[in-house]
């Protein structure tokens, strides 16, 4: 290729990419809805901490980390 038909293909490129770019700024579903739209915003964490409930945190209550075996001590491996 010469460098004329190099030149001509960026020519033509810009020109396309220019008018592609006004073509589709004119269609109306393409452009941002200049009013906005309103957010929902989070409630504010308080940093006090509340007590849990005694009926269930309890020095007499079943701590489910401690293995438990059902029907005796023995076990049997097969």
């Amino acid at each position: 290729m010469k460098k004329t038909d190099i030149a001509m293909i960026i020519l033509i490129a810009g020109v396309s990419v220019l008018v592609a770019f006004f073509v589709a700024n004119q269609i109306p579903f393409l452009k941002l809805d200049t009013t906005g739209v309103k957010a929902p915003t989070t409630v504010l964490i308080e940093s006090d901490i509340t007590e849990p409930s005694t009926e269930v945190f309890n020095a007499d209550s079943i701590n489910p980390t401690v293995q438990t075996v059902i029907g005796g001590g023995s076990t049997s491996s097969n």
